[in-house]
């Protein structure tokens, strides 16, 4: 009888203790409501383009990125190619400038071009359907790494990873793949959120 009693209490202690854990919080999904709250943002990045084919291209650029709005490009180098400015919609990744674009070829069934690459990085970020989360470093950099899936205009799967540093959020690493091949990466040498947008 007496154990009986010390013991009743002991598993009504020990189920109240398992109710209060807490919600779990999803590091991916905090990370990426930072990003969906964001006015904008300003980075720049090194772009290379080719990586499968003999020929490896690699630009400069500088991006003032507009959620759900044009995006403005700048390429600072090389010096064949810099000054070049292109506009990129948020929706449809459709580039609007005067002059020659970035003639690289056809790089995809999807054919996004180098001056989409960064805007492309954030619109999956925010809006793509993730894939994979997992921790890992980028040059000794502790990150989060998440992989995302959306589909192209002409109905290709792509998929863009992106590295998000640990500390801070900021993205060190960006790729693009159309149908399982990389067709652009970045790697980023400046990024600063603008403003947080508030409910």
């Amino acid at each position: 009888m007496v154990r009986r009693g010390i013991c009743v209490p002991m598993i009504a202690l020990c189920l109240l203790l398992c109710g209060c854990g807490g919600e779990k919080t999803d590091p991916a999904e905090t990370l990426r409501q930072t990003y969906r709250d964001m006015g904008g943002s300003t980075m720049e990045a090194q772009v290379t383009c080719g990586a499968g084919s003999d020929e490896i291209l690699s630009f400069t650029m500088k991006c003032d990125y507009v959620p759900d709005g044009a995006c403005t490009i700048e390429v600072t180098a090389p010096e064949t190619v810099a000054g070049v400015k292109a506009v990129v919609d948020g929706l449809t990744l459709k580039l609007e400038y005067d002059g020659e674009c970035l003639n690289t070829g056809t790089l995809s069934a999807e054919n996004i071009s180098p001056a989409a690459c960064l805007p492309q990085l954030m619109n999956a970020l925010r809006d793509g359907w993730l894939l994979e989360e997992n921790e890992e470093d980028w040059n000794e950099i502790p990150c989060l790494r998440m992989a995302f899936d959306q589909t192209g205009k002409s109905g290709n799967k792509i998929v863009s990873t992106v590295f998000l540093r640990q500390e801070d959020g900021t993205p060190v690493y960006g790729e693009i793949a159309v149908d399982d091949e990389i067709i652009l990466q970045a790697e980023f040498t400046n990024f600063q959120f603008g403003d947080i947008l508030t409910n």
